[in-house]
């Protein structure tokens, strides 16, 4: 019996990576500014991107943030016959939820549902979750599910299924989130969907990676190892800063035209698939938009002229002994309201505007980040 399953393991890890396109779709953001509610929207649900990243002992709960730019979201299968979700990819979090039949609230209406009595594989938990936001909350119970994520399947995975939600997310374009933090950081009490896949023998080795495109398709996250058709040179390897649940590291320096404009002494970041910006302490974020010649408005975002964003300079971060250059192509957003930067006031966190110009892996067998020039 131990060697069938030896074989089994073995045959399991020889499939190779996994790879798990991405869309990029339409953000919040945009659902809102189409319909005119944008702004009834920032002040009803205010973004507040470094809220799950503090300590549990000064959080009630673990805080559910409304990011209106965030826009990538890839597609598993939970129960049997699985039952079809678009999740968000969250390296900032580690519970996987969605919404389920039994909720009644309007965001779970513009969304999919999950139906445990259509399932076979369903095993119910007493236990439920909550996870709070500013202005609303989500919650519901929790149960174990076969789920379905590309060609593998992760078994008795547990997962939370809603049967309330907060009015901001009806107009997200992903059902659930599925979160690729640590352990120690899951609200719901149980193993990570990402560690399952290791500790069932389903991936050849302990990491994942992301390819952010600019584009609506050609993002992928990669499970068990790198796709080097996505990135151009060496992966540089940092390791992770002090014992964390979140995927932190640190910066020694921020600079522009060689001069130190933040991250002045070192600073630690969080590297966030689920944060849209480059987040930032205040003094340190309006010091780069500055340097951009960037105007902020009462809300904190910055716009520069469109006209000159091709003269502006590249911002460089030092980490690890290397140096990141993000240029004006790609911390420069533009929409149809005009042009604005990618860094916004709160904790340190590297978001979506860093992750697209360069490959990211997520070593966590090692505790390392790596980061390689997207192509």
């Amino acid at each position: 019996m131990k060697s069938a399953l030896v074989l089994l393991s073995v045959l399991a890890v020889s499939q190779g990576i996994i790879r798990i396109p991405l869309m990029r779709g339409k953000s919040a953001r945009q659902a809102l500014e189409e319909r005119g509610l944008f702004e009834e929207y920032r002040r009803k649900f205010p973004h507040s991107p470094a809220a799950k990243f503090l300590p549990q002992n000064e959080q009630s709960s673990v805080p559910l943030t409304f990011d209106p730019r965030g826009t990538y979201y890839g597609e598993i299968g939970i129960g049997s016959p699985p039952q079809v979700f678009k999740v968000l990819f969250d390296t900032g979090s580690a519970d996987l939820w969605i919404p389920s039949v039994s909720c009644t609230s309007s965001a779970c209406e513009t969304h999919s549902k999950y139906n445990s009595s259509a399932s076979s594989t369903f095993q119910a938990s007493p236990n439920t979750f909550h996870i709070s936001y500013y202005s609303g909350f989500i919650s519901g119970s929790t149960g174990y599910e076969l789920v379905k994520i590309s060609d593998l399947y992760v078994e008795h995975q547990i997962f939370g299924f809603t049967d309330t939600e907060a009015g901001f997310l009806e107009f997200q374009p992903w059902d659930g989130i599925l979160g690729l933090a640590f352990p120690g950081l899951s609200n719901e009490g149980g193993t990570p969907l990402f560690n399952n896949l290791w500790n069932q023998g389903k991936i050849p080795q302990n990491m994942f990676s992301m390819y952010l495109s600019s584009s609506v398709e050609g993002s992928v996250l990669v499970l068990g190892g790198l796709d080097s058709t996505h990135y151009t040179g060496t992966m540089n390897w940092i390791p992770l800063y002090q014992t964390s649940n979140f995927w932190n590291i640190q910066i020694q320096s921020i600079t522009i035209n060689g001069n130190t404009v933040a991250c002045s002494g070192s600073c630690v970041a969080t590297v966030d698939s689920g944060t849209s910006l480059i987040i930032g302490p205040d003094r340190d974020i309006n010091n780069i938009n500055g340097w951009l010649g960037a105007s902020s408005d009462a809300d904190g975002v910055a716009s520069v002229s469109c006209s000159i964003t091709n003269l502006l300079p590249d911002v460089v971060f030092n980490i690890n002994g290397y140096s990141f250059a993000l240029p004006p192509s790609a911390y420069i957003m533009q929409s149809g309201s005009g042009c604005t930067t990618g860094f916004a006031s709160g904790s340190w966190i590297l978001g979506e505007v860093f992750m697209r110009q360069f490959y990211t892996a997520f070593d966590v067998g090692q505790n390392r980040v790596g980061f390689a020039q997207a192509v």
